[in-house]
């Protein structure tokens, strides 16, 4: 299946839209037919038993792609029927001409009212399109709140109606579509914040529209493929030995906290790290190694009692487990002070730089949850999670590291390698919400700390780690989502980091 990797804010793709009709002298109508004849494949592709079809148009462009498919639907034999959600006299350009060839093939816009929503096998959403910024007027909610409860199955047009293309915000409620088919270019709105979860099943048609090759038109951020494991993890040499895929240092596992070092350290190895070490209370070692003999064991009763781990690791993490004592500050402070090799952030590691913010080494990656990132952005979870791209960004501003925000649709933010005063932007569109529980999070910071002893690029490890962790727990999910753990997780990675 292609899965296009390039995103788009909502401006670039207008901007792609005028870039077609005004200097490849694409018709804006032909661009509007293009478009309903692919949304409308895709509704008989997926929905081949559907028969009544009502189209939900409104007064833009997204309206006026409605009234293209509703007349093609027609001709295809389907009993399409519109709903005019804004009143025809006010339609302009296109969409007028849309609703008169709507017209002139025997269609009738009836003004919008909930009741014909409940004799209909699907609803097309073509609403409001993606100039869309809220708040809602009253009319236009009560229309979303029509459509969904109507319980139909629903096939949004290029954005769910009442979702921020942009950011994926929603202010009082947004269409929930089961597909959503996004045309030119994919948004960056469906798949931040609550786009995921009103956008169903993405599908991009481009219309035939190529972006060019020029500043403006460079993606606002990209989605991780799977297309990138293979390279970058290849066949290992026979010669190979286990210093050979690097040393890992793992500092955590506080008082009464061995189970997230464990985790964060058996994650490691089974992303292919050569040799992981542990460092926590003395307390845990028993019930670290008891279970998982192939960790080595480290009691760091004091920092200076890391010194010689330090100076053998190649990579080092610290988070898991930590707490905010005494003990931990002291642990925190040794690492802050090491040169020479990456570290990865993580848990009461974040809340202990956020109480001291400082700038750090470029090649250290920062994994914050929303909460955590608020506290190193002196913020709120809600300010996060309106603008996770804005927060993410600044993340990686303020503290000069590469930024994991984690979440639905976590994002990775580092200096781009072509162009190091730039900031390189990706997303994770893979995951699921069984995840949602106690230790992932331990589990992925040693998935990053195992694979960046092996590929020694900050950034790529952060944006393999987090995929891999991702198709990792959708393995796990297979079997559902609710009762889903860490370690189930754990026993998924393997198969992942064998390409």
């Amino acid at each position: 299946m292609n899965r296009p990797t390039a995103i788009y804010s909502a401006a670039q793709v207008r901007a792609l839209d005028a870039f077609e009709i005004e200097n490849r002298q694409v018709p804006s109508y032909t661009l509007m037919t293009r478009a309903a004849e692919a949304a409308l494949k895709i509704l008989c592709g997926r929905w081949p038993q559907v028969r009544r079809v009502t189209v939900v148009c409104g007064a833009g462009n997204n309206g006026g792609d409605g009234y293209v498919l509703a007349r093609l639907a027609r001709s295809a034999g389907l009993d399409a029927q519109v709903l005019a959600a804004a009143p025809p006299e006010k339609l302009r350009g296109d969409a007028a001409r849309a609703h008169s060839e709507w017209l002139a093939a025997g269609g009738v816009a009836r003004p919008f009212a909930a009741e014909p929503l409940a004799d209909c096998d699907l609803i097309v959403d073509g609403l409001l399109g993606i100039g869309f910024v809220g708040p809602l007027r009253p009319d236009t909610l009560a229309v979303i709140r029509a459509i969904n409860a109507a319980h139909r199955p629903v096939l949004a047009l290029d954005v769910p109606s009442g979702l921020n293309a942009d950011s994926g915000e929603v202010h009082e409620d947004a269409v929930r579509a089961e597909i959503t088919v996004c045309f030119v270019g994919l948004k960056s709105g469906l798949f931040l914040g609550s786009g995921p979860e009103h956008a169903g099943v993405v599908m991009l048609e481009d219309l035939g529209v190529v972006p060019p090759a020029q500043p403006g038109f460079t993606p606002l951020l990209r989605r991780i493929s799977e297309r990138e494991l293979a390279p970058n993890l290849p066949r290992r040499a026979r010669d190979a030995h286990k210093g050979s895929h690097g040393r890992v240092l793992i500092v955590g596992g506080g008082h009464g906290m061995p189970g997230a070092l464990r985790l964060a350290g058996e994650a490691a190895l089974r992303v292919g790290a050569g040799l992981v070490t542990v460092a926590g209370a003395a307390e845990n070692l028993v019930a670290v190694t008891a279970t998982r003999p192939e960790l080595i064991y480290l009691p760091a009763d004091s920092a200076g009692g890391l010194d010689e781990a330090l100076r053998g690791a190649s990579v080092v993490a610290i988070g898991p487990g930590l707490g905010r004592g005494e003990w931990a500050q002291k642990l925190w402070s040794r690492i802050r002070r090491f040169e020479g090799v990456p570290v990865v952030v993580d848990a009461d590691a974040l809340n202990l730089l956020a109480s001291s913010p400082a700038k750090l080494p470029a090649n250290w990656i920062l994994t914050p949850h929303p909460g955590e990132a608020s506290r190193l952005l002196g913020s709120d979870i809600k300010a996060v999670q309106s603008d996770r791209l804005a927060a993410v960004r600044e993340l990686h501003a303020r503290y000069g590291a590469v930024v994991v925000l984690k979440g639905a649709g976590t994002l990775v933010a580092g200096a781009a390698r072509e162009h190091p005063g730039d900031i390189e932007l990706s997303i994770c569109d893979r995951g699921n919400p069984g995840m949602a529980t106690a230790g992932t999070g331990d589990v992925l910071t040693g998935v990053i700390a195992g694979l960046l002893s092996q590929v020694r690029d900050s950034l790529l490890a952060a944006r393999l780690g987090v995929l891999i962790h991702a198709l990792a727990g959708d393995s796990a999910a297979q079997g559902g989502q609710r009762g889903l753990i860490a370690s189930d997780v754990i026993g998924e990675l393997r198969g992942w980091v064998n390409p």
